[in-house]
Parts: C-alpha cells; sequence; structure tokens
C-alpha cells in the first residue's frame, strides 16, 4: 500500500502501478524469494475448484493466479480485474481474455456471480479494508471461496520492526536501481505499517460472513495464505 495520500487517491494508485507494471512480477518474484508461483498454486490446489467454475481475479495485475487457475482447470471462466489498464494488457496477454478495469469497492457483476475470488497482493491496497470485503462477500456465491495471499504484520513486535525495515530498504534499493525513484516498491512497507497480522484479517473474515477461515504464513507470518468459505 502506498502511503495514505496515494491510497486514498485512485488516480495516484493508478499511476503509480501503471509505472511498475512491466516489472511487477520480478519484484513479486524478488519479495517472495521465488515462492510467489508455489505458493499461489497451493491455494488453488486447496481451493478445490469444481471445473468450469466462474473465477474473479481481483486486483489481477498481470494476472498470474489466474492463469495458474486455468493451468489447473482449463474449462474455468477467469475474470480479471485491475484498477490499472496496463496492468489488464499483461493479463490479456496471459490468456485471460476476459478483464475488466474497476475498482473493488465497487463491482459492476451480480450477486453471487462467482464460485471462488482471488487476490493476490491486493487487500492492504484497498482504502477501505471491510467496504471491499462486503463487496467481495457480495459477488461470491453462498459456498463459494475467498482465497488472497498477502503481505501482513508479523505478530513477534520484534521481528514486525525488523520485517519493516527490511521490505522498506530492499524496496528502496530495487525502486532506485529499476526505475531511478527510490519510493516506488517502499509502499509494500508503507501498506503494511497500517494494515493487520494474518490473524487478525481471520478474526475480520469470521465476522463478515465467512465461515471455515484457514491461513497458512509464511515468512514468519510476513506473507500468507487465506482460505475462506462464504456461509
Amino acid at each position: 500500500m502506498p502511503g495514505p495520500t496515494e491510497k486514498q487517491n485512485p488516480k495516484l494508485m493508478r499511476a503509480m502501478f501503471d509505472a511498475i507494471a512491466p516489472r511487477y512480477d520480478f519484484v513479486t518474484r524478488l519479495f517472495s524469494y521465488g515462492m510467489d508461483r508455489r505458493w499461489k498454486k497451493l491455494g488453488v490446489a486447496r481451493a478445490c475448484l469444481p471445473e468450469g467454475a466462474a473465477v474473479l481475479d481481483l486486483a489481477a495485475g498481470t494476472g498470474d493466479f489466474g492463469q495458474i487457475v486455468r493451468e489447473r482447470l482449463p474449462g474455468t471462466r477467469v475474470v480479471a480485474v485491475d484498477l490499472t489498464e496496463r496492468m489488464l494488457r499483461l493479463a490479456r496477454g496471459r490468456g485471460l481474455q476476459e478483464t475488466v478495469c474497476a475498482d473493488a469497492s465497487v463491482l459492476p457483476f451480480a450477486d453471487g456471480a462467482f464460485g471462488c475470488v482471488l487476490i493476490g497482493y491486493g487487500l492492504r491496497n484497498f482504502p477501505n479494508l471491510e467496504k471491499a470485503i462486503r463487496e467481495i462477500e457480495r459477488v461470491t456465491r453462498p459456498g463459494g471461496v475467498l482465497l488472497t495471499l498477502d503481505f501482513f504484520l508479523p505478530a513477534n513486535p520484534v521481528l514486525r520492526r525488523l520485517y519493516l525495515a527490511y521490505l522498506y530498504a530492499n524496496g528502496a534499493f530495487w525502486g532506485f536501481l529499476l526505475h531511478g525513484r527510490p519510493r516506488v516498491y517502499t509502499y509494500i512497507a508503507d501498506s503494511l505499517r497500517s494494515f493487520l497480522s494474518a490473524d487478525e484479517l481471520s478474526a475480520v473474515l469470521n465476522r463478515m460472513g465467512y465461515a471455515e477461515v484457514d491461513v497458512n504464513p509464511f515468512l514468519f507470518g510476513g506473507i500468507a495464505l487465506h482460505w475462506a468459505v462464504k456461509r
């Protein structure tokens, strides 16, 4: 998540992600120590999606999460939604032809339109988390699955400080090296300062219409997969 100004301003958010789109996948692999796709594949496998299910890849970025679903279940309909058209062009290049440029808090879909909603590194970027979750819950059919992979605050306060410092320094280094702008990737650390731990997100999901919430933490809780079934 960028700082408060960027996060609350869709135009600034769109401009930032438009700038980083060509290197987005590289940086995602970098910050996950090359484990990103393995974690996503684990998440999709445990979601137990039926063939022919309708899947929403929300905050889709370059469509990597949705592509993994298509590889595992070729007949699955995947709709990629992102705030940035440049990201969606890259998603279409991956074969996700059904794309929509939209805000996660106002989705242009009917109630219960999807059997699964995927979110890769997107929750912490939503200006109003609970509003976005309510909208995600609305477009998910009863019994449908929310699957999310994201950065989180480690529960241990010492690890939390070390993790934020590491993300900030690493982000500044790669932002300068790849773009000549250190602040480009420090948004990851900035986003976490006002975000949640993995267990806190589980509690929010339980409170907001989801049951059977399960979480698999990685990197001492700094990144985690969540599975949640709509009641």
